[in-house]
């Protein structure tokens, strides 16, 4: 607690020395003027990034010029003033200030994922290894040699193939643990079908991004790494999302991005084909208009929804950095609406309750005016028959992990000031700040 109260008096002393010191080494007049600037130099910037993702032809080109030069004429306009190194010492002592801030009211248990629980090895465990993923992990961590070694059956997927007709398949000869290296997607199917049977799922982190990796702390540069659980692992319980009846243990995003993925073109340009199919998207000229109903909140029109097999951190715009933990048996939602150059400005404000919204639910339903419609579940493009119903299965997935891992720190806390100067001042009475607003 007495540790917690020093980083939130030291936040405020740093705090209260980015207000001072501009004042005191430019000018009360020089302070506004630099705030206006950088305030403005914000908002044309945004703007022009926004017609240059809506827009085309000229219009685009011409907005990628001013989102390009707005900084840099802020910047020479701060340098011919003298003010720079003013506004670096500032912009230094303030990030300061939310570095303690942020160590203040993160809370304890930030390396967390689950509860663990001691579990024998498995005398039968199989696996499931896509040798395209992730760039071919799986050949170059020798990772089919490891498992075999250590007593898994393996099989090797070879074009195309049902992944849960082979984990069940496994289970029906006896597998008491089932595992994937391979992609978020695959995991989650075969997930499923551990849940099903409620045997303990292994994670290999052999795919591309790995986010479910991420989350419950597995070394993301070394897959091998994860075979350590079939030796010396524990188990910990984390909640299962399912769309429509199936399993994900990530994510479902509706609308643009789903557009986007679901385009051939777009494996092989990506750029070219977010570019190409953006203006439209966002216009309302192509896809279909959605409803998200999120719990006993509804948000129509959304250009864009995120569900989550449990809510992400909210310290970044759009609140995709980690979840903090896998067992808190809710989903996180997520959604964008973005109509025109001023709520795109608002949106990276956070002041337009509308444009952004993040929320928990049991339940997310998102209804469409066709069906069936694109949705990206845990990075693979399909098509889901509406109205798509999103739940959180909690505690349904044994997860078995190596005892000694990397671990990972929960996402930054939003900055709560009220609740830091209650630890500041030692009026709050335990240390279970959030950070939660």
């Amino acid at each position: 607690m007495r540790g917690r109260s020093r980083w939130a008096r030291t936040a405020f002393v740093f705090a209260g020395a980015a207000a001072v010191v501009p004042v005191v080494f430019a000018g009360l007049l020089a302070t506004l003027a630099v705030l206006i600037v950088g305030a403005g130099g914000v908002v044309v910037t945004v703007a022009a990034l926004y017609w240059f993702v809506s827009g085309r032809g000229v219009l685009r080109w011409v907005s990628a010029v001013v989102a390009v030069a707005a900084p840099i004429v802020v910047l020479v306009m701060l340098v011919r003033a003298g003010l720079l190194w003013v506004v670096l010492v500032t912009g230094a002592v303030a990030t300061a200030s939310l570095f303690c801030a942020r160590a203040a009211l993160r809370p304890r248990d930030s390396h967390t994922t689950a509860i663990e629980y001691g579990a024998p090895p498995p005398r039968r465990p199989f696996l499931i290894m896509n040798p395209r993923s992730g760039g071919g992990k799986v050949e170059k961590f020798d990772l089919r040699r490891r498992a075999e070694e250590l007593g898994a059956e393996v099989v090797v997927l070879e074009g195309h193939v049902d992944v849960a007709a082979l984990a069940r398949g496994a289970v029906e000869r006896g597998a008491d643990l089932l595992g994937v290296a391979g992609g978020d997607g695959t995991q989650g199917l075969v997930a499923g079908v551990a849940a099903a049977h409620d045997l303990p799922f292994l994670v290999l982190s052999a795919g591309t991004r790995n986010h479910f990796a991420l989350d419950l702390g597995l070394d993301r540069a070394d897959p091998a790494t994860g075979l350590d659980a079939l030796r010396d692992g524990v188990e910990i319980r984390v909640d299962l999302g399912w769309i429509n009846g199936r399993p994900f243990v990530d994510n479902a995003s509706f609308g643009v991005y789903a557009e986007i993925v679901r385009s051939p073109a777009y494996r092989d340009d990506k750029t070219a084909t977010v570019l190409r199919m953006l203006p439209d998207l966002l216009a309302d000229h192509s896809g279909t208009q959605l409803v998200a109903r999120i719990g006993a909140t509804t948000v129509t029109g959304p250009q864009a929804v995120l569900v989550s097999n449990n809510p992400y951190g909210t310290s970044d715009l759009a609140g995709l950095s980690r979840r903090d933990r896998l067992d808190r048996g809710v989903l996180g939602a997520v959604t964008v609406t973005v109509s025109d150059t001023r709520a795109a400005v608002d949106l990276i404000r956070r002041t337009h309750s509308h444009g952004l919204t993040q929320q928990t639910a049991s339940e997310v339903v998102v209804e469409a005016e066709s069906s069936p419609i694109p949705v990206g579940v845990d990075g693979e493009s399909l098509l889901l028959d509406t109205p798509v119903r999103c739940v959180v299965e909690p505690g349904a997935l044994r997860v078995r992990v190596p005892r000694k891992r990397p671990g990972t720190r929960s996402a930054a806390p939003t900055v709560n000031w009220p609740r830091l100067r209650d630890l500041a001042i030692g009026r709050a009475r335990t240390a279970s700040a959030t950070g939660t607003a």
